[in-house]
């Protein structure tokens, strides 16, 4: 993890420092969210809404290009129907930093992701347990997406989030090793937002 942190403040500090001459603006977003898991072992889960929401930083390159790093809460996790109503109702802290190309208004930007999970709860009807210690703490990805953003301040973005790392820990019980599994978390983000200062 301490690797994850340091390759994230190198790539934050390197982009400040070439983009001196360009400023930085800050802003805020939030929006709803579309997530499941995903992968090779995962089977009848269907994705459920949630809410995602925090700050950003835009860090110019040129005129076209600009470094976006941001700080976000984000509700994740899946849910299945069957014989009763299950639910993974997962929180994390994202840490996406991302590329992003602009021409007039339109904004593309991709690039990887860093999630820190802090809470996790399994349900199912109406009894809930903390299932926190059955899923890594840290959850590497990518995100990638696309949208409006006025010169005025607002913007209007969609973003996919994919998962690169499996999210559930292999354990063991009574002497019996149990495999996580390959399920990874996978998110729709549509949102809207404002960045303040300059063009």
């Amino acid at each position: 993890m301490k690797k994850v942190l340091l390759s994230v403040l190198v790539a934050v500090g390197l982009s400040t420092t070439a983009a001196h001459a360009q400023g930085v603006r800050l802003g805020v977003k939030a929006g709803a969210s579309l997530t499941s898991f995903t992968g090779k072992d995962i089977e009848d889960v269907e994705y459920k809404f949630g809410f995602h929401g925090g700050g950003v930083a835009e860090i110019g390159l040129s005129e076209s290009f600009a470094v976006q790093p941001e700080v976000l809460f984000s509700m994740k996790g899946a849910k299945a129907e069957g014989m009763g109503d299950y639910r993974f109702n997962q929180s994390y802290i994202d840490v996406p930093v991302l590329l992003k190309f602009k021409a007039d208004g339109l904004f593309f930007e991709v690039g990887p992701q860093v999630g820190f999970l802090v809470g996790s709860k399994f349900k199912v009807d109406d009894l809930s347990v903390d299932s926190k210690e059955a899923f890594k703490t840290v959850d590497l990805g990518y995100a990638a997406g696309l949208g409006y953003q006025a010169a005025s301040g607002p913007m209007i973005g969609l973003r996919y989030n994919g998962g690169l790392s499996k999210i559930g820990k292999n354990d063991s019980y009574n002497g019996i090793d149990i495999e996580a599994g390959n399920v990874r978390n996978s998110a729709f983000q549509l949102y809207i937002g404002y960045m303040f200062g300059g063009k």
